[in-house]
């Protein structure tokens, strides 16, 4: 690994481009969890990199035994006063944390594109944490978004997997595509037993930010947008990959 980060400092918002928008929390959630609800294991649940506890919120209805281990100090605190002793947190770094059991629910949203060495994580998911039929939920944001892809021929970023300076300083490692994300998950010795899109998406966050404040969206549109991400998954704000556990 390179020089030691800091992810506090990476969780805050800069100058020019938010950790988080409003769209994630609003719209990318709720979507989200509407396409894990089918595949949910009866039993444990495990969130690597919870940050402030925003999506585990939504978890919370659906388990009553959730661990979330998160790198952030800051985003950990704030969590823990939220949700005092109806979660399990684990301030750790996912290289290092020690997990006394395995879990029939692993998720991972929109982290393993910050991690210095993803594979190596995902083996560790695979062989360590993630029980013999037990399901492993993944969600990175999607390199072939046609909000990045405009952004490309907008001339603002070279290539659709470009990793930007603003998402660097986010602590954003790669930018992954449906086929770079399973090539990994297969590397790491994971069975992919399914793969999709989550939402439609042609704007960037900070115009959906803006078009959530007026009556424009409707939530028919919003609905529209997610059915039609698994008929066009590449062109999807994320990509879900969900996997069980390989030899």
């Amino acid at each position: 690994m390179s020089k030691k980060r800091d992810y506090n400092k990476e969780l805050k918002d800069t100058s020019d481009h938010k950790y988080a928008y409003n769209f994630d929390f609003d719209v990318m959630h709720p979507f989200m969890l509407r396409s894990f609800i089918p595949f949910f294991k009866e039993g444990s649940l495990l969130e690597l990199g919870s940050f402030k506890g925003d999506f585990t919120r939504r978890l919370l209805p659906h388990f009553k035994d959730i661990t979330c281990v998160e790198a952030s100090s800051d985003a950990i605190a704030l969590a823990k006063k939220e949700f005092g002793k109806k979660i399990k947190f684990v301030e750790s770094l996912f290289e290092t944390v020690k997990l006394p059991v395995k879990y029939d629910n692993i998720v991972l949203t929109h982290v393993l594109e910050h991690i210095d060495d993803p594979v190596a994580l995902m083996k560790r998911v695979n062989k360590e944490w993630l029980s013999d039929t037990g399901r492993f939920f993944l969600v990175c944001p999607n390199a072939n978004a046609p909000s990045r892809q405009i952004a490309v021929k907008m001339g603002l970023i070279s290539h659709n997997s470009a990793v930007t300076p603003a998402e660097k300083e986010h602590g954003h490692r790669i930018t992954y595509s449906l086929d770079t994300l399973e090539r990994d998950a297969k590397a790491a010795g994971l069975k992919v037993v399914y793969r999709s899109g989550i939402f439609f998406k042609a704007l960037a966050n900070f115009q959906w930010d803006r078009l959530l404040n007026t009556d424009i969206i409707s939530k028919e549109y919003l609905d529209g947008c997610y059915e039609l991400g698994h008929q066009y998954p590449d062109l999807c704000s994320s990509i879900f990959l969900m996997c069980e556990k390989g030899k």
